[in-house]
């Protein structure tokens, strides 16, 4: 996350806004913590910020929710129209704009390649934050996908950092391979969540490199310091006077595959030449 907040600045020096100088940046981690991330607005509404920058639906429904008159700027949100975050991603209307994660059939083609790499892969597990409007529409794309390939699925209910061991012990010996949806609760634990992967010999695929950096085995989605980079961009319209509901929300525009042959390698796991070919980052 350190790398995403970097790029972000960057830009925004890249722009013309110096923090210290030009700029004045207030950092807070909600550390995947709803409560955590209302508070952390109440603070920024305190404050009288100019704007507000966040990532991730639940993060993003709190701001919104807590103010409708600062501006927010989310790095990376899903399916922001059905969540009811914008009005449209042409216009979004209100005090909110930013990037959407809103992808079509991702997850059939990170089901793909995981196929790829794990032979025979029958039972599947999909875990995620079931309070995340978004990881609940993600759990159903992944589970339609599952079904159109003839797996078998099994989601175990998280909804915090404590529902994790548990439901990896409920999974011993029922699962082939496991596929993590993109939530802040499953980042802030993702060395736990890998570890437990492990221990349990289940291939992982993630939405975010960031996971397979710390063990995971592979992911497939977007760049997150591209997004973070780019949204910069929305904080320097809004600062030089654009209204946040006229600035449309913009899509990824590239997804990357990373692939971890360490974590292969301790799953006994071969990985095929054509899909390391294909691969825009391995780590060995």
């Amino acid at each position: 996350m350190s790398q995403w907040v970097a790029a972000f600045a960057q830009r925004l020096r890249d722009l013309g806004w110096i923090e210290g100088r030009t700029i004045a940046i207030e950092y807070r981690w909600a550390e995947g913590r709803s409560a955590r991330a209302e508070e952390i607005t109440a603070e920024f509404i305190r404050l009288k910020v100019d704007v507000i920058v966040t990532s991730g639906t639940p993060q993003v429904l709190a701001a919104k929710q807590a103010t409708a008159v600062i501006p927010i700027v989310f790095a990376a949100a899903g399916d922001p129209v059905d969540n009811g975050l914008v009005a449209s991603l042409a216009r979004p209307g209100g005090n909110v704009t930013g990037l959407s994660l809103q992808q079509t059939d991702v997850a059939g083609k990170r089901l793909e390649l995981l196929r790829e790499v794990v032979l025979g892969l029958r039972r599947l597990v999909i875990i995620g934050n079931v309070g995340n409007p978004f990881t609940v529409l993600e759990m159903r794309e992944v589970q339609a996908a599952a079904s159109r390939l003839g797996l078998e699925v099994a989601t175990p209910e998280i909804r915090r950092a404590e529902d994790i061991a548990p439901a990896f012990d409920a999974l011993k010996g029922r699962a082939d391979a496991l596929y993590v949806c993109l939530d802040t609760v499953l980042i802030s634990n993702r060395i736990r969540i890998n570890t437990l992967a492990l221990v349990a010999r289940l291939p992982t695929m993630h939405g975010e490199r960031d996971f397979v950096e710390v063990g995971g085995l592979m992911s497939y989605g977007p760049n997150f310091a591209e997004l973070w980079r780019r949204s910069a961009e929305y904080v320097d319209k809004i600062l030089r006077g654009a209204k946040p509901g006229e600035i449309p929300v913009e899509q990824p525009t590239k997804f990357e595959l990373i692939v971890n042959l360490i974590t292969a390698k301790a799953l006994g796991l071969t990985v095929p030449p054509t899909l390391l070919a294909r691969a825009d980052e391995v780590i060995e």
